[in-house]
């Protein structure tokens, strides 16, 4: 169950950071940076933030704290980012590091204690507290790219008026295996 687990949310880490990139791939540059009013995140704040917020989670995950001493959490809302190719390598240098510790957990350490600004969690509560997260702002992600595009934007999963089409689809395989999102990677 321990690895069903691991493996279950590496896929689901993947879909939404597929999602991400999905929105970014719709956008021209400047729309990265675009921001709703002076309080408001652009895009590029938004994933400093999942960026620093990942780097320090994530860092030496089994063995110190995921706040680290280095993390300067209140510049991650501050506009670094100048420029996308910035914005995707602080992406996935982010992500790396996610998979990267996802990847050093297995049966023999999965009940190993981890800490979060010295509270104790398990290492399922650690991950799922992220998994909680990390969508959250990916789909603040989203909406921005909608509202920039508007009619132009392309579904990123299933698009509206399609759900019959796309049931239908699933329902014709009869019962199988596989991830929810195998079918909604384009």
């Amino acid at each position: 169950m321990k690895t069903e687990y691991i493996n279950s949310v590496k896929k689901q880490f993947e879909y939404y950071k597929s999602v991400g990139e999905k929105t970014f791939d719709q956008l021209e540059e400047k729309y990265l940076f675009w921001q709703f009013n002076e309080d408001s995140n652009s895009i590029a704040i938004i994933v400093n933030h999942l960026w620093g917020n990942m780097k320090s989670r994530w860092n030496d995950f089994l063995t110190s704290d995921g706040e680290k001493e280095w993390r300067k959490r209140d510049l991650e809302f501050e506009s670094v980012i100048k420029t996308k190719n910035e914005l995707l390598e602080k992406w996935n240098d982010g992500w790396k590091c996610l998979f990267d510790a996802l990847d050093s957990v297995n049966e023999d350490n999965f009940e190993t204690k981890v800490y979060i600004r010295n509270q104790e969690h398990s290492i399922l509560e650690a991950i799922n507290r992220q998994f909680a997260h990390y969508p959250y702002h990916i789909a603040q992600i989203v909406y921005i790219g909608k509202m920039i595009k508007g009619n132009e934007w392309k579904s990123l999963t299933i698009p509206k008026g399609k759900s019959n089409e796309f049931n239908k689809d699933k329902f014709s395989k009869g019962k199988h295996k596989g991830h929810f999102s195998d079918d909604l990677k384009n």
